[in-house]
Parts: C-alpha cells; sequence; structure tokens
C-alpha cells in the first residue's frame, strides 16, 4: 500500500489527554466527512473543519511505498528521550492508518495514538484511541481511551455519547471566526463534571 501524507511534524500535543506532551504528528491526506474544498463545505458531514489535509504538499509529506518507510521518516524527527509517541491524524487517518503501519510504527519505538472521526473501526494494534465524533449516525468506533467532542455542533450533543465506553470525556470549544464558546464550554463542563475542559493549547501558544 502507498499512503498518502500531508505533513509530518514534531511539535507538543495542544488538545485532549496528552496536553503537552512531546509528539510526532502524522497527518494523512483525505477525509471521508469532507472533501477538503470550501464549495464543499456546507454540504459536508464534517463543515467546521479548521486542518489543510489536501494533497502531500506540506512538510515532510510525500507517498510513502512501504510502511517502513514512513515509520523510518516519522522516526528521523524524534529528538527526545523517553518513548517515541506519534499521532495519527488527519483528515481522517483510519483510510489509510492499517495495522501494518501500525506495527512499523511500533517497531521503530513509538506509542500509537489516533485522533478519528469514529466513522471506521480502528485497527486492534493502536495503543491510544481518540475519537471526535462529527455524526452520530455515522459513529462506529464506540469505545476507546478518549472521547473528544467539539462543542457546540448541531450533528452530535454530548448527551447523545456520554454513555460510550470511553476511560475519558472531553469537550472542547469550537473554533469559530466571531464567535467564542469558551465560556459555554466551561459552563456545561461544571454542570457534567463527567465531561473536562479540553482547549486548543497550540493555537493559544501560536505553536504548530
Amino acid at each position: 500500500m502507498t499512503y498518502s501524507v500531508k505533513e509530518i511534524f514534531y511539535t507538543l500535543q495542544g488538545e485532549g489527554r496528552h496536553t503537552g506532551r512531546a509528539a510526532v504528528f502524522c497527518r494523512f491526506a483525505g477525509c471521508n466527512f469532507w472533501s477538503g474544498r470550501e464549495q464543499d463545505r456546507a454540504e459536508a458531514d464534517c463543515n467546521f473543519c479548521d486542518t489543510d489535509f489536501i494533497g502531500t504538499d506540506g512538510q515532510n509529506g510525500g507517498k510513502f511505498r512501504t510502511a517502513a518507510a514512513l515509520a523510518t521518516a516519522a522516526k528521523v524527527l524524534w529528538t527526545g528521550n523517553g518513548t517515541p509517541f506519534i499521532v495519527c491524524t488527519g483528515g481522517e487517518p483510519l483510510m489509510q492508518l492499517d495495522s501494518p503501519l501500525i506495527k512499523a510504527f511500533q517497531a521503530q519505538g513509538f506509542e500509537v495514538a489516533v485522533e478519528t472521526n469514529g466513522s471506521l473501526i480502528c485497527p486492534p494494534e493502536i495503543d491510544w484511541i481518540c475519537v471526535s465524533p462529527k455524526n452520530l449516525n455515522k459513529l462506529v468506533q464506540t469505545s476507546g481511551d478518549e472521547l473528544k467532542l467539539v462543542y457546540p455542533q448541531d450533528a452530535v450533543k454530548p448527551e447523545d455519547v456520554a454513555g460510550l465506553d470511553f476511560r475519558h470525556f472531553y469537550l472542547q470549544p469550537l473554533d469559530e471566526a466571531g464567535a467564542d464558546h469558551t465560556a459555554a464550554t466551561v459552563q456545561y463542563c461544571l454542570k457534567h463534571p463527567e465531561w473536562q475542559l479540553s482547549l486548543q493549547t497550540h493555537k493559544i501558544l501560536g505553536i504548530d
């Protein structure tokens, strides 16, 4: 399988359970909820995405012919000690992230995390599953380590997913031009303490 990757970079995880943790991010090209083209946004299953996942022209991006080649390219970027950590994201990473690639990452020493919209079942080898639902009718990955819900959104409400089998539940304010949803998210977490607040600290700090 050839893997199409938008970008690979080393930074700090900015949100959710692993906020502040050094990580290599591998952003796969493509998504099954939105084409990435602005003209299609209004009709997309996820119409508030703020990520460029089109093509392979980003930092260290490209087409990788083998799992080993991609895993090696990612490992070069890990500059720290301790357990290497890789976050597979997109777009929708599970359109490409398969068992051979996960095992290749792990062979390089990586703990492998995925950030997915939950519309595809995760391979069993993944070490950390973070689901961020965008369409309740297409949600099939209903268990994992972390559920991170963008709030507010019309398609999925916190009460729709609060009973699912996840270890951690995070509510993250929708990043929307002309509106700040932080206060409303804080108030929801205070009234429903099973939810924890997740902020996009990478945007606050101005890092990738």
